[in-house]
């Protein structure tokens, strides 16, 4: 059977029932009455070198042909990349499991318990390490989280608002890349400062310090941390987790932040990404903490309830004000590394750390005992040595042996020691160097000296002491799997989200140490297979959009949308345009757009949106003409925000490069368009894309995330460079050059296995399912918008407000209910408040759409008692959503609905049912009193706290 047919839901006797509901013969009539024709593809979409789709076989073959032109090695490289171990249990029951790299961000808490618990462990492990009071849910990448960590310092510093930062000369060289270029086009002043000489003059708001430099040397910060906090500036320290078991926390050295890469906590290389970065920051700075914050509020019961905390979506909330434009995390890959730390515990890791430490030092030893003085004495992992025009020779040698060392420079060579390195790996590697081991005790003078020696202790928490028998971690990541809803139980119709099929064959892959085994700065020819995978990659994309050229650099979207903005910022500035700053952007757009146009140092112009959800174009219309000579660009969403092709998109284009502006069309609904328009086709001049939406990569709990960006011809000189080649890194956006490329392989295999028509189909299929459902769902809840013909895009908005004025039901109560069906929530209340936005994709099949009807009608019924007077909104089902097995089962039931309305509001859930752990979740207390670490057991235990002593604390 071709893929095609898995991926799609609809079965041919389905779509022609669908069709006949939705009053259309034919897909192809459906689509041409949807998408309006001064938009649509005039030629069929043809993939460069893919001549027709490939079976699953077939695509797994050919893929297995490109990851052979791999060589994997030893890696030595460093570098912020590590060779590690990935114990077997977690990559099979996390990294492999659909349980875990299906679910979405984890919005609503109730239905996200096991997930967030595991980021919680990720929290808690990196708050121990840091010796910091609060760290996130993770980060992209450790480069961008250094410059986070940088715009933090400059927010939240109220001694000095004005001045610079000194930035370490020897942090690793993409991060220098990074804070530079981030810096830049912020207009926020950088000295690049060698410590070992003191501070900098003149005034400081921060101070970002090395723990370990690039070379290896691992560096006292503390007085050079005290120095800065005294000059007044903010103190934020780049370090590695693993020697932080071995070394001072940078709190105990006086850091207001911590920032670096839990990579080396059981995530491979993955050719550079994804790998979870964290940020830890001192208590007080929790409320200019970006990204994702994990905490703990209580539920109905009295238990504790994790939750998402403070900044949930803010994007949304504050647009061009928000703390920073991340929106995706690195969810799934800190749920590895907190599940490494909790599978190996404080000893564990203590005891690779020592490992590590102890190769490194025999290596030191035997290179000194050959006359190869390391250039620092002081270390943890990394060897760095001179040897005078021998370092080419050396590495030639070294990969004779099968290992990649790093090139420094011609007389230079670095040698970082990993978790699965051996004895054997050293002595080849001494051999390289023509030395050999040293004599027993000579590694000793290479030991980390005594004042460099973490004194106290980390990872408390009983669950990093609980699970260290294979069988017992199985049995806690089915424990926390259990208590989460994600795609492998039920549709997420999530609008604007696009939580479809995540094909196992698409997913095999990027295990295969061919692929994931590879280190981003080994020798080109060392990585053909990946060459040629992201060539086909970027092919694909611009055929796909129309556009000339892609950078899968951004490892997220709103990376995408910075490094588009980027690029029209600075084609503007090379024409002399420098005044050009403007950037007009919907009020009903996606937030992140506001947020990264501030990033890019560009001025935000709100323009109006129409009753009917598209742009208002006289509001445009006025503010082209206003800022004509300013104007930068229009980001706009298409089809709109509202779930809804808009006519008059190509005319919006004409009138913005009238005015000399950019065309910036966001693409996160793209899954609406592939194969039917192209972006670039109707007027845009740069797009990003959603690999982890519309071409497959799982949502991951939150992240990965892959945000390609593509640009018209005039535009390509100005896509991302690589942050870690000096000249080269103008405009970077991510460490790695290809971003998260560990996940790329996903999406290859979808667009392989799909092929032209195929990914046309899927379009066409996805506009069906959202049009029959909008159809259905009318007369219950009105869709809110709708274009020619009384048809929607490949989402609709449900309009709950007039029932909700009615009864006093919310929203928020419904997506709680919800969950008593086994269903994850639409989106809600974007982008108009008391909404909620659906969206099914072509992958559900029509039992589950019409399942969802049933449960959604059910819930207009019971909002329809309560608005009739007949139950009491405070005490309605709706209200006291969702419903645990423990309360359906209590002794006591003081609710006026039985328990049969609860648990089993229609047939089918007697059949197969998902109960909720926890009940609704206190949301609001929890934010005003913020709890992110683990609660003790003892806390979830209400009758035991019911017999506590008044005044105790969990």
């Amino acid at each position: 059977m071709p893929f095609l047919d898995r991926h799609l839901g609809p079965r041919p006797d389905d779509v022609a029932a669908m069709l006949e509901a939705v009053g259309h013969r034919s897909l192809d009539d459906l689509a041409a009455a949807a998408v309006p024709a001064s938009i649509a593809a005039r030629e069929p979409l043809r993939l460069p070198g893919l001549p027709a789709a490939l079976s699953e076989e077939q695509a797994l073959a050919r893929m297995r042909r490109i990851a052979a032109r791999n060589r994997p090695a030893v890696q030595m490289i460093g570098q912020g990349y590590h060779e590690t171990t990935t114990p077997a249990v977690l990559r099979r029951n996390i990294l492999e499991s659909p349980a875990w790299y299906t679910s979405y961000t984890p919005y609503q808490a109730e239905i996200s318990q096991g997930r967030l618990e595991a980021l919680l462990n990720f929290q808690n492990a990196i708050m121990d390490l840091t010796g910091l009071d609060i760290a996130n849910a993770s980060m992209l990448d450790e480069a961008t989280c250094a410059a986070e960590a940088v715009l933090l310092m400059h927010r939240a510093n109220r001694k000095v608002k004005e001045g610079a930062v000194a930035v370490d000369s020897r942090l690793l060289p993409q991060t220098l890349g990074i804070v530079f270029s981030r810096l830049e086009a912020l207009g926020i002043e950088a000295i690049l400062t060698d410590f070992s000489s003191g501070l900098p003059e003149g005034r400081l708001f921060g101070a970002l310090l090395a723990q370990i430099g690039s070379e290896g040397e691992l560096l006292d910060v503390g007085p050079t941390a005290a120095a800065a906090r005294e000059a007044g500036a903010l103190v934020a320290v780049a370090t590695d987790p693993l020697a932080l078991t071995l070394i001072p926390s940078p709190g105990s050295l006086g850091a207001d932040v911590a920032v670096g890469s839990s990579q080396r906590f059981g995530v491979p290389l993955f050719y550079g990404g994804p790998h979870a970065a964290f940020i830890a920051v001192r208590k007080g700075l929790e409320r200019s903490l970006p990204g994702r914050l994990v905490g703990v509020s209580t539920d109905e019961a009295g238990r504790p309830a994790y939750r998402l905390a403070l900044q949930t979506r803010e994007q949304h909330i504050r647009r061009e004000k928000a703390t920073s434009n991340i929106c995706t995390a690195q969810a799934l890959l800190a749920v590895v590394a907190g599940a490494y730390a909790v599978y190996h515990g404080p000893e564990g890791l203590r005891r690779i750390a020592e490992q590590i430490h102890g190769r490194a030092a025999r290596l030191a030893a035997g290179l000194a005992g050959a006359g190869l003085e390391p250039l620092h004495g002081r270390f943890f992992d990394t060897v760095t040595v001179r040897v005078p025009g021998e370092a080419d020779r050396v590495l030639a040698r070294a990969l004779e042996e099968g290992i990649n060392l790093r090139r420094v420079d011609a007389d230079t060579v670095g040698v970082s020691v990993g978790e699965p390195h051996t004895a054997e790996h050293i002595e080849a590697v001494l051999r390289a160097f023509g030395a050999s081991a040293a004599q027993e005790g000579e590694a000793e003078r290479f030991a980390i000296p005594a004042q460099l020696r973490r004194r106290d202790g980390y990872l408390g928490h009983p669950v990093f002491h609980a699970h260290r028998s294979e069988t017992s971690m199985m049995r806690y990541l089915r424990e926390l799997s259990d208590r989460d809803l994600a795609l492998d139980r039920t549709m997420i119709p999530l609008g604007s989200c696009t939580m479809k099929l995540n094909a196992a064959a698409e997913l095999e892959p990027i295990s295969w140490p061919e692929l994931a085994g590879i280190h981003p700065l080994a020798p080109a020819d060392q990585a053909r297979g990946w060459a040629e995978l992201i060539g086909d990659l970027e092919a694909w994309l611009a055929a796909i959009t129309g556009y000339a050229a892609v950078s899968l650099q951004p490892n997220a979207g709103s990376q995408g949308e910075y490094a588009g903005l980027l690029a029209i910022r600075d084609y503007h500035r090379d024409r002399g345009d420098d005044q050009r700053r403007i950037v007009l952007i919907p009020a009903s757009a996606h937030g992140t757009n506001a947020a990264s146009a501030v990033l890019a140092a560009l001025r935000v112009v709100a323009v109006a949106t129409a009753e009917d959800g598209s742009i208002l174009m006289e509001d445009l219309a006025a503010k082209v003409e206003r800022h004509r000579d300013e104007l930068a660009a229009i980001m706009i969403t298409y089809p709109s925000t509202h779930g809804v092709f808009e006519g008059d998109v190509a005319e919006v284009c004409r009138m913005v490069h009238d005015a000399g502006g950019q065309v910036y069309l966001d693409g996160a609904n793209l899954n609406a368009l592939v194969g039917l328009a192209t972006p670039g086709g109707f007027g845009g001049d740069v797009s990003h894309l959603n690999l982890h939406k519309t071409f497959c990569i799982p949502h991951g709990g939150g992240g990965p995330g892959v945000g390609p960006v593509a640009v018209g011809e005039h535009l390509r000189p100005y896509l991302p460079g690589d942050p870690a080649a000096p000249g080269e890194g103008s405009g970077a956006v991510s460490q790695a050059m290809f971003g998260s490329a560990g996940v790329l392989p996903i999406s290859w295999m979808y667009l392989a296995m799909m092929g032209a028509e195929g990914l046309a189909e899927a379009s066409r299929t996805a506009i069906l399912n959202a049009n029959y459902l909008a159809r259905r769902l009318d007369p219950y809840f009105p869709v809110l918008y709708a274009g020619a013909g009384g048809l929607v895009a490949h989402e609709c908005i449900l309009d709950l407000r007039p029932l909700t004025k009615a009864s006093g039901i919310t929203a928020e109560d419904v997506c709680k209910r919800l969950m008593d069906f086994g269903f994850h929530a639409p989106t809600l209340a974007f982008p108009v408040p008391g909404t909620l936005m659906v969206e099914p994709t072509e992958s559900e099949d029509l039992a589950e759409l019409d399942r969802f009807v049933e449960a959604m009608a059910a819930i207009h019924a019971e909002m329809t008692e309560v608005a009739e007077g007949r139950v009491e909104a405070g005490e309605s089902v709706l209200r006291r959503a969702p419903h645990t097995a423990e309360a359906v089962s209590a002794d006591a039931w003081d609710r006026p609905y039985p328990r049969s309305q609860a648990a089993y509001p229609v047939p089918g859930l007697r059949r197969s049912k998902y109960w909720p752990p926890v009940g609704r979740n206190d949301g609001t207390a929890g934010d005003r009193n913020l709890v992110c670490e683990c609660p003790p057991p003892a806390a979830f235990d209400i009758e035991h706290r019911a017999d506590e002593p008044a005044g105790s604390e969990d």
